[in-house]
């Protein structure tokens, strides 16, 4: 059974740091990623890496925001550095074993957390 846990979520004020991981258990993936939903806005694909540890961002994080993953990919993690209110939602870690789509599209994964809420104050 596949599960994924996202913790590390909470409040912050608007240039402070956070950091998310996800225990992935019961897959061994070949591409995993954050994704953030924002009330009023889309899901969308925050960060993304491979097994390889080659990763992809959207532009807005680019700078800020570092995915990585432990070797044995049991974990995945998110650090946030200078947040803005506008990263503002509820994040959710997502894992695949295998997909023709890119790190960032939301198509590329079955595999998805219950996610975690991060609050960014101005």
């Amino acid at each position: 059974q596949v599960q994924l846990q996202e913790s590390g979520g909470g409040s912050v004020q608007s240039g402070g740091p956070l950091r998310l991981s996800c225990t992935v258990n019961g897959i061994l993936y070949t591409q995993a990623a954050w994704f953030r939903l924002a009330p009023g806005k889309e899901r969308e694909g925050v960060a993304g890496i491979g097994s390889a540890g080659d990763t992809d961002y959207e532009d807005s994080v680019k700078g800020r925001f570092t995915i990585s993953q432990d070797n044995s990919r049991n974990t995945l993690y998110l650090q946030m550095n200078s947040l803005k209110p506008e990263d503002t939602g509820m994040y959710y870690c997502a894992a695949a074993s295998w997909s023709r789509y890119g790190y960032t599209d939301p198509n590329a994964y079955y595999y998805w957390g219950q996610g975690t809420q991060v609050t960014v104050s101005s």
